[in-house]
């Protein structure tokens, strides 16, 4: 596993994690803020975010990680070696990364497109959006009164999916107008999916191939005209390109060999991605090789059509068991919980623990060994876990005694009902234990185990 991580001390992680992250956010800023890049700054922060993924396990384990690296790779080769303009001469972007980008966008969609008619029947019969609002990771205010649409729509939400993941994406190959054609309904699409759920950062980024579809006279009228405009500029670059034959230079001829070796070495990684492509047994969201550059992709093969929840709960009481023992609930910060509190927006934002809680709730916490982890951090009432959380229970008190993990099955109110007219957006019923009642004293074996270290109490 490529990492920096190997080269850093180890007795200090936080701080080496925390300078990786520092360092990355320094050079994407002035990326941002300048519009200067060049292929060693765009390769930094393709190895710094590497770096961290190649290291997260299960909470860098989303597909839009892959996705992430693989578009950042390609950015690489859009840049001059190491010049810093925001309109570089002698750098005119190459086909082969144009290419690179839309077969990306390719696989994103086709791919989605094959897991879903391969994957869970509803895709099949059209039913899959009845359910997909409500049981999606994490919903956001709009899901609420889309999940109550009529079933028409919902019929017709599933056929344009669809339409746009397994036939839009072939308009890459059939010319110009097709291929901006393909752009538009790509963006379209993510915008939507975008203002309908909280999918963290992915639709955004899925948009980033999308803009190879569009050449200079497509994206023209987005940039001012006139003398000295960058339209102006950009044009007299061309008529000088056109008039006279430029002599190479030496960052050209190295920034063209190694887009040439870029074509190869996609071509070459693509092989194992198209035999999965055409495989009836295709799998989504995996990686073919440690450096995240060619991944195959896919969502929602399977649609959940129910929504459970794992609620974390508190006690002071001395004894789990007694029948006085107030237990107390946790709050996540955009998770459902509270069945009174509204949904969150936090798109583009990732709250990572609130996925890996809805992932966790389909299995038991023997599959989840960091749930526990969780449960031994909230007994100590330790700041950096309760940093990631909205409500601690025992803000100001003592820390509790016990926690345990209690299953929950969600469903939203319906619109002028019983429980909407209370201010309630869920109604919950328990299902049963997740884990049981746990103690710091009686996860200390459980700790020592792993070779993790045991909070402490403040």
């Amino acid at each position: 596993m490529p990492t920096i991580l190997w080269l850093t001390d180890w007795s200090d992680m936080n701080s080496t994690l925390d300078s990786l992250a520092l360092l990355g956010l320094g050079i994407s800023s002035f990326v941002l803020i300048t519009g200067c890049a060049n292929m060693l700054l765009m390769a930094a922060l393709w190895g710094l975010y590497m770096s961290l993924v190649n290291v997260g396990h299960v909470w860098y384990s989303f597909g839009w990680e892959s996705q992430l690296l693989e578009t950042g790779f390609l950015g690489i080769f859009l840049c001059p070696l190491w010049t810093l303009s925001r309109l570089p001469q002698h750098t005119p972007t190459s086909r082969i990364v144009l290419w690179g980008f839309r077969w990306l966008i390719f696989r994103i969609m086709f791919g989605a497109g094959l897991i879903k008619i391969r994957g869970d029947r509803c895709w099949r019969d059209l039913t899959c959006m009845d359910f997909h609002y409500e049981t999606q990771p994490v919903p956001n205010p709009l899901a609420y009164y889309l999940h109550h649409s009529p079933w028409w729509f919902h019929r017709f939400e599933t056929l344009s999916t669809h339409f746009i993941e397994l036939l839009v994406p072939f308009f890459l190959f059939l010319g110009r107008r097709a291929c901006i054609i393909h752009g538009a309904l790509q963006i379209l699409f993510q915008a939507i999916l975008i203002v309908s759920g909280n999918l963290s950062f992915l639709n955004w980024l899925t948009m980033v191939p999308s803009l190879a579809c569009f050449d200079d006279a497509t994206l023209g009228f987005l940039f001012p005209s006139g003398p000295g405009s960058l339209k102006d500029r950009v044009l007299q670059m061309q008529r000088e390109i056109r008039g006279a034959r430029p002599k190479p230079r030496f960052g050209s001829v190295v920034r063209r060999a190694a887009n040439v070796s870029l074509g190869i070495l996609l071509a070459w990684l693509s092989v194992p991605v198209v035999l999965n492509l055409l495989s009836p047994i295709q799998v989504m969201n995996t990686h073919f090789n440690s450096l995240h550059i060619v991944n195959t992709y896919g969502a929602f093969g399977s649609i959940s059509k129910e929504r459970t929840e794992v609620i974390l709960q508190g006690t002071a009481s001395p004894s789990a068991s007694a029948p006085d023992a107030v237990w107390e609930d946790y709050e996540f910060k955009c998770k459902p919980g509270d069945p009174s509190r509204r949904p969150c927006l936090i798109s583009p934002y990732h709250y990572r623990l609130d996925w890996l809680m809805w992932f966790a709730s389909f299995q038991t916490y023997e599959h989840n060994d960091w749930i526990l982890h969780l449960a031994g951090k909230l007994l100590a009432s330790d700041a950096e876990a309760l940093s990631l959380l909205a409500h601690n229970p025992f803000a100001s008190r003592p820390p509790p005694r016990w926690v345990r993990g209690e299953h929950y099955r969600y469903k939203f109110s319906r619109p002028g009902g019983r429980h909407a007219t209370e201010g309630k957006w869920w109604v919950r019923k328990r299902i049963g234990a997740y884990f049981p009642p746990l103690s710091l004293e009686e996860l200390r074996p459980y700790f020592r185990d792993r070779g993790w270290p045991l909070p402490q109490p403040l």
